[in-house]
């Protein structure tokens, strides 16, 4: 073949590319593509150390030594990351006859969480989540041997107070469907003052009850803890900006599909 056949050749397929004015569109937008999934891949590396963290602090009162549940003049300092989960106890005498029932289902079915108010002898008043009881057992004289009399101290973990309702359903004093435990709407359906209930409530280990109805000590603990597999996905995603930049700025040989 001669060097005139061969020149010839080399000019009939010239390598080809994108113009410069796509290549700086090009670079600048993998570049922010790349900045910004490198952003949300650190970003779930922060909340994993973070969740990892709450865990562990939450398992620490959990499993703790009980503690005096908060009095009056600490209730405006309490928040749910220092307190909630923490493992308190109380003394007063419950006042059955204001219970209040919540629905909830859980590993034992539908049925009700049943809230008790438990006076205070400092006249404060702390509602106690004594337990679950089924649907046919939430009219209180269907299980009046799980009525405890007299002065009685409760143990179980400090619970924060859950206003409005759950994304599914309001509550509805009024008609007494509760869906979530306000507890101070729960107070002022029960005539109590609401400056004198705590903004909190205690989910009861149910020891102080011998009849075991409500059954006690059913709080489920659960952080969902995905943030290393998000980070790998946003860390993936760079990565594939960077390989979709290499391909759409490469350049090759034109053929004579081109044409």
């Amino acid at each position: 073949m001669s060097d005139d056949h061969v020149s010839a050749h080399a000019t009939d397929n010239p390598k080809k590319g994108p113009s410069m004015a796509t290549r700086i569109v090009v670079l600048m937008l993998a570049a922010i593509l790349f900045s910004g999934f490198c952003g949300l891949g650190y970003w779930q590396v922060e909340r994993r150390a973070w969740k990892l963290d709450l865990i562990e602090r939450v398992e620490a009162r959990v499993h703790g030594d009980a503690v005096a549940a908060p009095v009056r003049n600490d209730w405006e300092n309490i928040s749910r990351a220092r307190d909630e989960y923490r493992k308190v106890s109380v003394t007063g005498t419950y006042r059955n006859d204001l219970e209040t029932q919540v629905y909830t289902a859980t590993d034992y079915g539908a049925g009700y969480w049943v809230l008790t108010p438990l006076m205070r002898d400092d006249g404060t008043i702390v509602l106690i989540n004594r337990g679950f009881v089924p649907t046919e057992k939430r009219d209180p004289d269907t299980r009046t041997e799980g009525m405890v009399e007299g002065e009685v101290t409760v143990t179980g973990l400090l619970r924060i107070n859950e206003p409005v309702g759950t994304f599914i359903r309001d509550n509805v004093p009024s008609e007494e469907r509760w869906y979530s435990r306000d507890v101070h709407a729960m107070a002022t359906k029960r005539g109590l003052d609401p400056i004198n209930v705590a903004p909190y409530f205690i989910d009861a280990d149910g020891v102080e009850n011998p009849a075991k109805l409500p059954l006690g000590g059913l709080t489920k603990i659960r952080f969902p803890n995905n943030h290393l597999s998000y980070a790998l996905t946003w860390f993936g995603m760079a990565l594939l900006t960077l390989v979709a930049g290499w391909i759409v700025l490469r350049t090759r040989k034109r053929s004579d599909r081109d044409d």
